[in-house]
């Protein structure tokens, strides 16, 4: 029998002993992004797809063969064909918002490392859900919240975290302008369950009339399918880069308090103060003038920066960053979220942004949103996870999966 050298690593090849296998769960636009920087990895395998969706799972299959120079990926239209798989070592998963957890946790279950998309959870009962599972289970968990390996946020987090700005005063976030959910799509017959199959496309979210949009992408702010009223979509990094800024990875602020549509105050119990606003980062407008879509800001005592995805840094003293350099990479591109996902699948240390920092983090999301919802300022108790001498506010904290879904 003759071995081909690539089998043993030769001339750069990654051996199949070492590679990590990995299976893809509701890949569509975002998940296809996700998957490419999958497949520039040396060391990934990328091998079958789940999704309801016959033209999606169709999609991908292409694109694993296209880099596998084979017809072996494997398609599925129920995500357990993936799950039930020994040879898969991990999956991404990049359903809409209602999926996020129960798919996560469903894979923490069967045994797989998970690269989930964000936001992660519908509600503060799956950010605690979410992350029992993966550590019960004793899981590799990266959100995909991918900022946290891009060069200027990382340059701006040292900033933040090293002193060089004085004592942390407050943290900013932007968002985008909240807003009451949508009203249901128009109801449409039920498709061909082989072209798409509407029940587990909804999964565990309550069943609503099908509408081809919603498959489209058209899902978002609709409720049961989308996460609090906007907040999440957006703050699921910014408002993550914020905590990570304010080394408060293991909390979530205690106060909170929405101004308008626009604006969210939240107070940590050290008093640092975390800003939520749509707009006034470096200039004007919804997203900050040269900084671009997602920009933060973090501002001591004796000096601040601000961060965004155009690859650059605004600085109070040009000083704070004189000679310094950093990747340029645009915040939304995940390659280098992805490596440190794999590298952490190998080595089994925790990634930037695993279960707990995802936990915490979209806590403060669901506060704050709860806090415009409601109208009126609440006080939130982050050991307990939950609002303090507010009944109606705590009603918000969870829900009920669909018959079938549970967990």
């Amino acid at each position: 029998m003759i071995v081909p050298g690539s089998v043993l690593g030769k001339d750069g090849a990654v051996a199949p002993s070492n590679r990590i296998v990995v299976g893809g769960i509701g890949l569509g636009p975002r998940g296809r992004k996700v998957l490419t920087s999958f497949l520039a990895q040396p060391d990934s395998q990328f091998v079958a797809i789940a999704d309801p969706q016959k033209e999606r799972r169709e999609i991908i299959k292409r694109m694993a063969d296209r880099k596998n120079e084979n017809t072996d990926c494997v398609t599925y239209d129920d995500m357990s064909g993936v799950l039930e798989r020994d040879d898969i070592d991990a999956v991404v998963i990049a359903t809409g918002d209602r999926w996020h957890t129960t798919a996560s946790v469903y894979a923490a279950r069967a045994g797989k490392d998970i690269y989930c998309e964000k936001p992660c959870a519908m509600n503060m009962q799956e950010c605690r859900e979410l992350d029992e599972e993966v550590t019960k289970n004793n899981r590799v968990f990266q959100a995909g919240t991918q900022r946290r390996n891009v060069g200027n946020f990382e340059l701006a987090h040292e900033l933040a975290t090293t002193g060089k700005l004085g004592n942390m005063k407050s943290v900013h976030a932007g968002i985008l302008a909240l807003q009451e959910y949508l009203p249901a799509l128009p109801e449409q017959p039920l498709p061909d369950p082989a072209e798409i199959n509407w029940d587990k496309w909804v999964g565990p979210a309550p069943m609503k009339p099908f509408n081809e949009d919603y498959c489209k992408g058209r899902w978002r702010n609709h409720s049961g399918f989308y996460a609090a009223w906007r907040l999440p979509e957006w703050g699921a990094h910014t408002i993550d880069l914020c905590q990570w800024a304010a080394q408060a990875d293991d909390t979530a602020p205690v106060e909170y308090e929405a101004v308008d549509d626009n604006t969210i105050h939240a107070t940590y119990a050290n008093g640092v103060k975390l800003v939520m606003r749509l707009s006034g980062f470096k200039g004007e407008g919804e997203w900050s003038e040269g900084l671009g879509s997602c920009p933060v800001r973090f501002e001591g005592d004796e000096g601040w920066v601000e961060a965004g995805d155009f690859e650059v840094l605004a600085v109070s003293d040009e000083k704070l960053i004189k000679g310094r350099d950093y990747e340029k990479l645009a915040g939304t591109d995940p390659i280098n979220h992805v490596r440190d996902f794999l590298n952490c699948v190998k080595s089994r240390e925790q990634p930037r942004c695993n279960s707990t920092v995802t936990r915490n983090g979209h806590l403060a999301c669901f506060a704050a949103a709860t806090s415009w919802k409601l109208g009126r300022k609440l006080t939130f108790d982050p050991v307990k996870e939950e609002f303090v001498n507010d009944d109606e506010a705590n009603t918000y904290r969870s829900y009920e999966r669909r018959a079938g879904y549970t967990i």
